[in-house]
């Protein structure tokens, strides 16, 4: 083979690997390509799921707690006494039914304490319709650890099994619980040796499983024996209006009414104190709703002589079962703290009701 012969030879064995080598290029280019396309899907589907997330960051964030809260509080629905005989601290707590029997049957006066009282004697800022008092803290935890023998304290059933109630009541439930070591709160300021009554007696609705069965009703009317008969003197916030536009004081042999401060009424405390110890007369029953500051009222005025009961938000409860709807709504007329831009009452002119009001401390 000529000279001429081996560089022709050479050079198409080079043009063939050059072909080779761009063929393997443009190969690898397709593959990158593909491998860009796939990125950049991922990353929009990427994109597309955190723009979706910070949207509902609210309801992300609420289930977060949600699952957190579950976490906490599970062992002490595992372990409720009910259920289990473990070593874990469970306040003996009367049952609702018990609870308005013991009132009735004994004469007995009632000091409910749920979160908003139990945040004024830790001093830690919570119900929007009572300020912090330090005064009015130290007169609650007098009145948890009191022993006058015509005094029930209450406590609201939060501290083993939540069987009994609706999904978001038993969370919200495990939440606040859960928070701020608000159970180890609770166990230091209960006595293990006492036994408590039942606060959500005066809240017979919404936060219960059975509210589609005729169980409320029972319960309402069970409460109505309260009052069947009696002369009452209602102490409660300006717009809280128990009773008006329904018939939840039906049995009464008549009704008056003192009014106290809408919100932080215990800024008048003396005055409705004074006020109620002039109206109320010796078999009257006094029905007080007025935030916190209520079970203290009801505690100072037994030991006068008189029976007196912090009844809370019964009457909102009431006109939540009247709606039918199973969740809090709005009520006319009516203060209503627990829905979010329902805590302004419009103006009432019912002549009825005015004639029951006796005086004015609001």
């Amino acid at each position: 083979m000529s000279n001429a012969d081996e560089q022709i030879l050479k050079l198409e064995t080079k043009i063939t690997r050059m072909e080779k080598m761009i063929q393997s290029l443009e190969e690898e280019k397709i593959r990158i390509r593909q491998t860009l396309h796939d990125l950049f899907d991922i990353n929009s589907q990427a994109m597309n799921y955190i723009s979706q997330s910070i949207g509902n960051q609210a309801a992300l964030d609420s289930n977060v707690a949600f699952l957190r809260a579950k976490n906490e509080n599970l062992k002490y629905e595992l372990f409720d006494p009910r259920f289990n005989k473990r070593e874990i601290f469970f306040p003996v707590i009367k049952d609702i039914d018990e609870t308005i029997e013991e009132i009735i049957k004994n004469h007995k006066s009632m000091a409910r304490f749920g979160d908003g009282e139990f945040a004024q004697i830790i001093k830690r800022e919570r119900s929007k319709f009572q300020r912090l008092d330090d005064k009015l803290g130290l007169r609650l935890k007098e009145v948890l650890h009191s022993a006058h023998p015509n005094m029930l304290i209450a406590i609201a059933n939060n501290y083993g099994n939540l069987e009994e109630y609706k999904e978001f009541a038993a969370d919200g439930i495990r939440i606040y619980m859960s928070v701020g070591e608000m159970r180890e709160h609770h166990q230091e300021l209960l006595e293990h040796d006492r036994i408590y009554y039942n606060a959500y007696v005066s809240r017979p609705y919404v936060m219960y499983k059975d509210q589609n069965t005729d169980a409320p009703k029972k319960r309402f009317q069970n409460l109505q024996r309260l009052w069947k008969g009696r002369d009452v003197l209602i102490v409660e916030g300006a717009q809280t209006r128990m009773g008006v536009g329904n018939d939840l004081m039906e049995g009464a042999t008549s009704v008056r009414r003192i009014l106290a401060p809408a919100t932080s009424s215990f800024d008048r405390y003396d005055d409705v104190l004074k006020a109620a110890l002039k109206h109320a007369e010796k078999d009257m029953l006094i029905l007080i709703a007025m935030g916190p500051a209520a079970g203290v009222l009801a505690y100072d005025l037994t030991v006068e002589g008189f029976q007196a009961l912090d009844i809370g938000h019964l009457d909102l409860e009431y006109e939540w079962f009247l709606a039918g709807k199973g969740e809090r709504v709005a009520v006319p007329y009516k203060y209503n703290n627990e829905l979010e831009g329902d805590d302004g009452a419009e103006e009432l002119h019912d002549p009825v009701y005015e004639a029951q009001i006796v005086e004015d401390c609001s």
